[in-house]
């Protein structure tokens, strides 16, 4: 493929000339052209061309897309049947643009898109004509692109390369200059910067800036999928020989500026596996009974401070992100796992919200500020919840963090017992105050030596973990309540969730439907009652999984804001993060605005933290599709394995071409295409969510149990699928 050198057109027929006249006149919307000047602009000089271009300019102008504002010279009429929006591209390939100021998303044809991408800001020209009910039109302009950068396999010829991208909804492959391809070899997975796409190319031009590695081996992929979202993988080097520069020694001097509480028992609770501790918990009973509890939390912004290197890494990553065999950390280790992490028999510097407590939970006097802390000990969950179910503090070998028996410090054992007593009235509170108690069950993987899955395990919370949460909700929970009700209004970074959309909540009531259950969706308080009780039926059933994931989608998300209106799935007025800076900017945030307040400081600036917001909920929303991603590939690498069996699985959905299976015993999800169903022809109901045969009438619905064996595990493109051996009562 060669780009085309531009050369003056002597004759014939203009392609598209309507649209190059529009595009012309709204590039420049407010200068009026003549025909001689887009026929330049056109690049063309013969009589055939201008006769086209006068005749088209006669034509748009009688439709009032464009008029004549002097004579033989023309402008755009503006907003005309022109709209802004997000292009959406389905994997046929046609597309559709959601406009905020339009009913319904417009459909835009394949030939119309004019080399738009799937996720685009673009202005569109909307035809008057409908199509199935939507209104039909054509991008005339490209505002933004989502993205310039794309993982795919690369396809080297002798004098050229082509870059496959594997995702349905990029309609095109992207071309690479023999110059540009970076010593990427045949069939190498790259990430590819787009350069250029010339008006008359059919794909775009791009060079590639990484090699990735031969597709399908582990840390090709772990690191493609990083680099599909713009994910980093390390840390440049000035940031790290700043981080690793750091004084992280404690100095009198800063102590003698804090509250110090290295007296006050204080310990950790965190996953046995755990490599950074950013939270502690310190107990003490007060001489009237009360009890004084305190929530620690690792001061990163006495280290992480604005204006530095490290600051500007921190806030582009926003978060650390948590794939199936690495933490890609938003803070190096020196701080991460050293200097801010709360190691058992080490004084750190913290940031804390102290509370005194009665009996009943309730809150008596309230502190916040920085402070310094020792921590006495470090527990897992396991060894927590050992204590919690015996009320014994002798941890057995098979549960401890060292491998053996021991003897916990009998006044942290009682402490923890206490802490879950006032927990769990904390949570029953909560809950009857309208909260949703999402507690879906997490996939996890055993990994050999080499990260290869060996098994599959399911993270459930019990009460050790809940003891944890309703401490730090409590944190969370206060500070944003302590800075939220100040008067005048001050600005803060709050974690919102908006009440789910009712669409949705019927949507949800339609499919569980079909397993038995039903919701109550005359207000807020009966809503939530009946999410919770369905989420309570469901634990243990077939159709847990399916129902969890159902209900959380039916959710709004959570998102960070500085405009609160408070938390609808914890039913919570004023909520932030506050609780782990180690691993989310939007704490360090909290951090320093809190403490700018206690000094006495003015509000910062609403429109500066309104940004930063905005940049932590998409690199939260990045990480989360990346950890996805990486638990789908490790569950492909784990079935890889188990071709030869056969599976019990739950129908989690059904769609035109295939049902989607998700095996009760992995939580592993693949899909049952309808065209390799041979025993009939099978077609799909969408009110039913079944397929049903056009012969038999044998339905295979939503919820249905059913065995399946693997078809094609495939690496690359993520994808499962399955070979339908028969319903569980057939094969039972």
């Amino acid at each position: 493929m060669k780009r085309k050198s531009k050369r003056r057109k002597k004759s014939g027929k203009i392609e598209n000339v309507a649209q190059g006249i529009l595009k012309i006149l709204k590039a420049e919307p407010s200068k009026s052209f003549n025909y001689k000047q887009i026929a330049a602009k056109f690049n063309v000089n013969d009589a055939s061309s201008r006769n086209q271009i006068i005749k088209k300019l006669a034509i748009l102008a009688s439709k009032k897309q464009i008029e004549e504002v002097d004579r033989g010279k023309f402008k755009i009429i503006p907003n005309i049947n022109t709209y802004t929006g997000v292009l959406e591209i389905t994997s046929k390939g046609a597309g559709y643009v959601i406009v905020e100021d339009l009913e319904n998303d417009v459909y835009i044809p394949n030939n119309a898109l004019n080399k738009a991408l799937d996720g685009d800001e673009v202005e569109i020209y909307v035809y008057r004509r409908k199509r199935n009910g939507r209104s039909e039109g054509e991008i005339t302009k490209i505002i933004e692109r989502k993205r310039t950068e794309f993982i795919g396999v690369i396809d080297i010829q002798k004098n050229y390369a082509f870059v496959n991208v594997p995702d349905g909804r990029m309609y095109t492959d992207i071309f690479i200059p023999k110059n540009k391809i970076n010593e990427a070899e045949h069939g190498d997975k790259v990430l590819v910067k787009l350069a250029d796409w010339p008006e008359k190319a059919d794909s775009p031009f791009g060079k590639v800036i990484r090699v990735l590695g031969k597709p399908g081996e582990h840390n090709t992929e772990i690191h493609a999928i990083l680099a599909q979202y713009g994910l980093p993988y390390e840390f440049p080097e000035a940031v790290e020989r700043f981080a690793n520069e750091l004084d992280t020694s404690i100095q009198e001097s800063e102590i003698a500026k804090r509250r110090d509480m290295r007296e006050t028992l204080t310990f950790t609770i965190d996953p046995k596996d755990a490599k950074d501790f950013d939270d502690a918990l310190s107990f003490k009973v007060l001489e009237n009974g009360h009890y004084e509890i305190g929530i620690h939390i690792a001061d990163v912004s006495h280290y992480v401070q604005p204006g530095t290197v490290l600051d500007d890494e921190a806030y582009e990553r926003a978060t650390s992100v948590y794939l199936v065999d690495r933490v890609v950390p938003m803070l190096p280790e020196v701080l991460s796992n050293n200097a801010c992490s709360l190691r058992p028999h080490e004084e750190k510097y913290t940031f804390s919200a102290v509370f005194e407590l009665n009996d009943k939970a309730e809150i008596i006097n309230e502190w916040f500020g920085r402070t310094v802390t020792y921590s006495d000990a470090r527990f897992a969950y396991e060894e927590a919840q050992h204590i919690i179910e015996t009320k014994e503090n002798v941890i057995p070998e098979e549960i401890s963090l060292t491998g053996q028996t021991y003897k916990a410090d009998q006044d942290i054992a009682d402490a923890i017992l206490k802490l879950d007593e006032l927990a769990k009235l904390m949570r029953a509170k909560r809950m009857g105050a309208g909260a949703i108690s999402f507690d879906k069950v997490e996939v996890k993987f055993h990994l050999d030596e080499v990260n290869n899955p060996t098994g599959v395990f399911f993270k459930t919370s019990k009460d050790a973990n809940k003891l944890i949460e309703e401490f730090m909700l409590l944190a969370n929970k206060k500070v944003s309540e302590f800075i939220g009700k100040q008067k005048p209004k001050k600005t803060f970074v709050y974690r919102i969730h908006d009440e789910p959309n009712d669409e949705k909540l019927a949507a949800l009531q339609n499919v569980i439907g079909r397993f038995g259950y039903k919701l109550n969706l005359k207000d807020r308080k009966s809503t939530t009652q009946s999410l919770n009780s369905l989420l309570n039926e469901v634990q243990g059933k077939k159709e847990q999984n399916l129902v969890d994931t159902l209900a959380i989608r039916s959710m709004s998300k959570a998102e960070y804001t500085t405009n609160n209106i408070g938390h609808y799935g914890l039913a919570f007025d004023y909520y932030s993060h506050f609780t782990s800076p180690i691993r989310r900017y939007p704490d360090v945030m909290a951090h320093r605005l809190l403490q700018h307040y206690l000094d006495g400081g003015k509000s910062a600036s609403e429109e500066e933290f309104e940004e930063k917001c905005k940049h932590s909920s998409e690199m939260e929303h990045l990480a989360a599709n990346a950890e996805r991603d990486s638990i789908k590939f490790m569950q492909i690498r784990f079935m890889q394995d188990h071709q030869d069996e056969a599976f019990l699985g739950v129908i989690s959905g059904v769609t035109e071409w295939g049902i989607y299976v998700e095996i009760i015993a992995n939580k592993c999800e693949g899909m049952v295409r309808l065209k390799d169903m041979n025993d009939d022809v099978y077609v799909f109901d969408e009110e039913l969510y079944a397929a049903v045969g056009k012969h038999s009438k044998k339905t295979y619905q939503l919820g249905d149990e059913v065995y399946v064996k693997v078809k094609n595990a495939d690496l690359i493109k993520r994808h499962l699928d399955f070979t339908l051996l028969g319903t569980r009562d057939e094969i039972e």
